[in-house]
């Protein structure tokens, strides 16, 4: 703000007392905790502008959440997909830390499920076919013999009805999709609501709810791919991970769980304290050769949603992110699958572990492995978890 130049001691005193009330009468103050030192706007906004239409002729929109401390989210209505999300970095600096495309074009075609709203099922269902109630059901087979983030046209391709959810300081977006039965195999009129909610201690909240008026099972998850330099052309292998999980899923030669759950403890998989990515990741190991690197389900220790369950640290740039969340597992996946074939924005390509993800979860599988916790939805309950991606730097 530019104040007119005028001279002499009472005006001084003035300016300062009023600027002094201004601050204290003001919505500016931060909240406590790690991010106190980002800088503070006066309110939070939500835009929202075309972003492409889709080869059906359907309309597709981008809306941008800021919240008052200066981050910035953007979401699509194609598939729900955040195409950027802003860190700072110890030096007070912005950067996107998602993975993503130039534009709608990059989601439709080849898009390894970079930021996406998957369902009805994260993760692989064993030869693309389940059973429930005595009948089977047989799925979409798009990942050589088994089901994966709900077939072909999941919810990571469908346009999703958006409503803004204002706030001054921690703006909203809800977005709606009715599945309908049948789609993809799955039975049962599904209607799903997530919510991306930008906090003001600069976290990115994600609800979740779905209802059905038939028996079917769910398991929804938000697919980001983190490289928390901001920098897409280094790999994650410096990057610092913690997981709190004593087991994970070992799985066979098609990414499915064997159905044991093995202890972490003097594995490479062990991640009960931070470590690099890359300290272990070469190791000879069966479950690292199976999935090309790190592609398994951790089961957390105690996913309450009130304390993290996993961490990120980039030390080169201090950027922290903490996971949270209800859900009783994580798959942990350090983009093996990444090849450099496709581009980024700005230029260059996204090679090999260029991202990492933490998809909160249910267990992959679990349909057909009934030790393993439930994933059946009925009609007249409802299906809600929450996970939250809080960012500060250490």
């Amino acid at each position: 703000m530019r104040y007119p130049s005028v001279t002499g001691l009472p005006f001084l005193c003035l300016l300062v007392t009023s600027l002094f009330f201004a601050h204290c009468a003001g919505n500016e103050t931060p909240p406590t905790g790690e991010a106190d030192s980002t800088p503070v706007t006066a309110t939070a906004t939500i835009t929202k502008a075309a972003y492409g239409t889709t080869s059906a002729g359907g309309a597709v929109d981008k809306y941008t959440l800021r919240n008052a401390r200066g981050m910035e989210v953007e979401v699509i209505t194609y598939g729900g997909i955040i195409t950027s999300l802003t860190a700072l970095d110890s030096a007070g600096n912005y950067a996107n830390v998602t993975l993503g495309f130039d534009d709608l074009e990059g989601y439709r075609t080849n898009n390894p499920y970079f930021g996406a709203l998957i369902g009805r099922y994260g993760n692989r269902i064993a030869g693309a076919k389940f059973t429930l109630d005595g009948k089977e059901y047989t799925l979409e087979a798009n990942n050589g013999p088994n089901h994966l983030h709900g077939g072909v046209t999941g919810f990571d391709k469908v346009i999703w009805e958006a409503s803004e959810v204002p706030s001054d300081t921690e703006p909203g977006l809800r977005l709606t999709y009715l599945s309908p039965d049948g789609e993809g195999g799955y039975p049962g009129n599904l209607s799903t609501t997530v919510v991306y909610t930008l906090r003001d201690d600069n976290s990115l909240e994600v609800s979740y709810e779905a209802t059905t008026d038939q028996p079917t099972v769910v398991n929804l998850t938000q697919h980001a791919y983190f490289n928390l330099s901001g920098d897409f052309s280094r790999d994650i292998l410096d990057h610092v991970v913690e997981i709190d999980a004593d087991r994970f899923l070992p799985v066979d030669a098609t990414l499915i769980p064997t159905g044991e759950l093995q202890p972490v403890a003097g594995t490479p998989f062990d991640f009960t304290e931070p470590k690099p990515v890359g300290r272990d990741i070469g190791q000879s190991d069966d479950q690292l050769t199976k999935g090309q690197g790190f592609d398994h389900c951790w089961v957390l220790n105690s996913p309450s949603g009130s304390s993290p369950v996993a961490t990120v640290h980039h030390p080169a740039t201090g950027r922290y992110m903490e996971v949270f969340t209800d859900e009783p597992a994580i798959q942990f996946y350090t983009g093996n699958f990444l090849d450099g074939t496709l581009s980024a924005p700005g230029g260059g390509t996204y090679g090999r572990r260029s991202g990492l993800c933490l998809e909160t979860q249910h267990y992959p599988d679990s349909p057909n492995q009934s030790a393993f916790p439930s994933v059946v939805l009925r009609p007249g309950e409802t299906y809600a978890t929450t996970t939250t991606y809080k960012f500060s730097t250490k």
